[in-house]
């Protein structure tokens, strides 16, 4: 049985042989069949994720407006989303065409998905405990939210800071660079995370992965199940038809966050306890595969954030139906410039919400 030699970069999913020379190459290249079906997966999760962000940027820009600190947390959700899935369709093609957008585009392409994940994950967790504070400490907080706007710009930059910072590490040591195939002259351009000493790989290949599952995926979790579950149990001792509508979206908001990001996370644990400790090359392949489906699923978020955080509120959904009138009203302007009942009927499209803002709008269904 072929083995795998101690010495794996996590982070580049290929294996040196060179300090083993008698061991078999332990070949670990996706075939080409999982390499296209990722990328057809891909290109869906960039289009609707597009779709959907964008409609909730042009809606907190032109429609909204951000009133309240939920508001301001979801924009930056969908401005964070919204970032990597620009970022995804050139990660795509780079792969695809040996990284020709050069080094700089490596690196920033390569880190894209970091500051989304962290600045993502921590701003749904500022979203849960912002709700906790207007439902479950409602009484307390009575007429402070108001006032509170300038706090929640000032969090959100500060998570955007400690996204940046975290993701320092991707940024530094993530390379373009040759990798020659055995027995063949030709060369693969590789963009991952290398390393020249051998004590900063071992310190990275643990670092990275239990930072982006402590920060990125547990941390999040547990002031989401803390905070969703105090709203819950504040929402089931009342009466409202209403409130009792919010519960199944509560449930709906973290049971779509574990089902997304709990798989690779999972996966990634098991990948990171095995870094140092030989294994068959067989089992290595799987492990990789997983990892792989996983990490598409975990991407798949990008596009549900925008369903379960915006379109689910009664006032959302208003919003994004006059969009719709107002895109389907221009395009007849355009089309028809001549009528003026077309060009009268437009004047009404762009207007801010001036409605305020309850305790229950952003989980109202």
């Amino acid at each position: 049985m072929e083995s795998v030699s101690p010495n794996y970069d996590y982070s580049t999913e290929s294996y040196s042989t060179e300090d083993y020379p008698d061991e078999d190459l332990c070949h670990l290249d996706p075939n080409p069949t999982e390499v296209l079906t990722q990328s057809y997966i891909h290109s869906i999760i960039c289009a609707f994720g597009l779709i959907g962000n964008a409609l909730v940027i042009v809606t907190y820009i032109f429609y909204k407006r951000t009133k309240t600190m939920t508001d301001v947390y979801l924009f930056n959700v969908a401005v964070a989303d919204q970032i990597f899935v620009v970022a995804l369709p050139f990660i795509i093609y780079n792969e695809q065409h040996n990284w020709l957008m050069g080094l700089v585009a490596c690196k920033i392409l390569r880190s894209a998905y970091s500051v989304n994940l962290y600045s993502g994950m921590l701003l749904l967790a500022c979203i849960s405990g912002d709700r906790y504070i207007a439902i479950v400490q409602a009484r307390r907080t009575f007429g402070a939210r108001s006032r509170s706007l300038i706090y929640s710009r000032i969090i959100c930059l500060a998570v955007w800071l400690f996204a940046v910072a975290l993701t320092l590490p991707t940024l530094i040591y993530t390379k373009r660079f040759e990798e020659s195939s055995l027995g063949s002259d030709t060369e693969t351009v590789m963009c991952q995370m290398s390393f020249s000493k051998n004590e900063t790989a071992k310190l990275m290949k643990v670092l990275v992965p239990s930072l982006q599952m402590a920060i990125g995926f547990l941390l999040p979790l547990v002031i989401m199940v803390f905070c969703y579950s105090s709203i819950m149990w504040t929402l089931l001792r009342t009466q409202s038809n209403q409130r009792h509508k919010a519960v199944r979206v509560v449930m709906a908001v973290v049971v779509v966050f574990i089902m997304c990001h709990l798989p690779y996370n999972v996966t990634l644990l098991s990948h990171t306890m095995s870094l140092f400790k030989e294994r068959s090359c067989d089992v290595e392949k799987i492990k990789l595969r997983v990892l792989a489906i996983s990490r598409s699923i975990a991407y798949l978020h990008c596009c549900l954030n925008p369903i379960l955080y915006a379109f689910i509120g009664v006032k959302f959904r208003s919003h994004f139906c006059q969009i719709i009138k107002d895109l389907w009203c221009f395009g007849k302007k355009h089309l028809y410039s001549s009528s003026r009942v077309t060009s009268d009927f437009c004047v009404s499209g762009v207007k801010p919400s001036s409605d305020g803002s309850n305790n229950m709008s952003s989980f109202s269904a």
